[in-house]
């Protein structure tokens, strides 16, 4: 079949890539661990976060139990020492060179054989290539229940694609479930989540049927498709898109690249949630929806405006399941039954595998957010249940889980997914 060459050439490809400049723009960053006692820590530690934004907080606390994971460079380990010394936080150092981590990563992947159509969810991490050819071969091995669209293009012009799974009626009027991930591009587990959902509802139909009776799905499995092979090919942590900001920071580097998810026309310039620095990790753009990514995401929406009755957003990580608003800590008119939904999906996974979320209010729950693709859909587009789960972590930094961890995680989230799914279901 056409697949079987395309993929050998894609493959002969990626296997040519060189390692040494991937990695090596890494050597000698660390990952610290910084554990917070109380609540005046944790302020101290989100107001540090804000102050130096070359400090890479890979995740931030908002409880004493948790632990805060901050990445550097090292020319500044011995200042962000001091100012963890001077806020009397406790912190050890995880890892000492990031780019051993990222070579190890990267040889793992090589070592696989090349991928066959269906791709093998559970065995790597694909590319945003790999991910388009899978889903158009579903397309052609399941014509009557799977439609694939290019919605888009990325900024660097990679085409992106929406794969729709129905269960082959043809009725035009049906509800919809809308998934995305790899809004962050250094998220990879969440692409993963999204290609198994994809199995589940195609190649294990007969035990998900239920969820295909008056309910399509529609899924788009890399946002941020620039950024995401950024990660692949250069700066494994990058996390925004890949758009030039026409700005040099304080070292002579261009700034590059706008959080996707500080972009969207909800509070989308409310300041507590978001930077309007153009070097920032948090950029929110020049304007609402200035980045092509978070236009095909808004067009989704609108597409199917009246239909669509669940937003989810796959993100990494921290085991949170987040309900909208994410700039303010009032709550949603319907925030009550949303959270009927969310904790539907976290008691399944729960009472599964013992794995506990928490889940709530995103302000109150992580942190300050403004521009974010599940308020836009609930405040914009009506959309009745709008979440997102922050997946598990995994690896050394949180966003590096090994392969041999996918499958754990990614069935694991398959629970509360369908938990959800069957919640939504019979609400709506």
């Amino acid at each position: 079949m056409w697949w079987k060459n395309y993929y050998l050439h894609l493959a002969l490809l990626v296997i040519g890539a060189t390692l040494g400049e991937s990695y090596e723009l890494y050597k000698d960053y660390k990952i610290y661990n910084v554990y917070a006692e109380n609540e005046n820590q944790l302020h101290n530690l989100y107001k540090l976060s804000k102050a130096n934004r070359k400090y890479d907080f890979l995740n931030l606390a908002r409880r004493p139990e948790d632990i805060t994971k901050i990445l550097i460079p090292p020319q500044l380990n011995d200042m962000l020492k001091m100012a963890l010394e001077g806020l009397q936080l406790n912190f050890t150092l995880a890892h000492d060179d990031v780019s051993q981590l990222i070579l190890k990563e990267r040889q793992e992947h090589l070592r696989n054989t090349p991928p066959e159509y269906p791709l093998k969810v559970f065995e790597r991490y694909y590319r945003h290539d790999e991910i388009n050819t899978h889903m158009e071969v579903l397309a052609q091995l399941y014509p009557s229940r799977v439609y694939v669209k290019t919605f888009g293009w990325s900024y660097e012009r990679r085409p992106l694609k929406v794969i729709t799974i129905t269960n082959g009626d043809k009725r035009n009027d049906k509800k919809v479930i809308f998934v995305d991930a790899a809004m962050h591009a250094r998220e990879w587990i969440t692409p993963a989540m999204a290609l198994h959902i994809m199995s589940e509802l195609i190649e294990n139909y007969e035990n998900n049927k239920h969820l295909l009776e008056e309910y399509d799905w529609v899924i788009l499995p890399v946002v941020n498709a620039d950024g995401y092979e950024y990660t692949h090919e250069e700066y494994r942590y990058w996390r925004k898109t890949r758009k030039p900001n026409y700005v040099v920071n304080e070292d002579g580097e261009e700034c590059f690249g706008t959080d996707p998810n500080r972009n969207f026309g909800h509070y989308w310039d409310f300041e507590e949630g978001a930077s309007s620095d153009p070097c920032d990790e948090l950029y929110r753009g020049e304007k609402a929806f200035s980045e092509p990514e978070t236009q095909v995401v808004r067009d989704i929406m609108r597409t199917y405006r009246g239909r669509l009755m669940w937003y989810l957003t796959l993100h990494s990580y921290g085991n949170y399941i987040l309900l909208p608003w994410g700039h303010t800590n009032e709550l949603p008119e319907n925030f009550y039954e949303m959270m009927d939904v969310a904790d539907a999906g976290a008691m399944a996974i729960v009472l599964t595998t013992g794995t506990s979320y928490t889940y709530g209010n995103t302000y109150k729950v992580i942190y300050p957010t403004s521009g974010d693709s599940s308020d836009y859909a609930l405040a914009a587009i009506n959309v009745p249940v709008s979440l997102c789960i922050e997946m598990p972590a995994g690896g050394f930094s949180g966003f590096d889980p090994p392969p041999r961890q996918i499958e754990g995680f990614v069935t694991e989230t398959w629970i509360g997914v369908r938990a959800m799914a069957e919640t939504v279901i019979e609400k709506y």
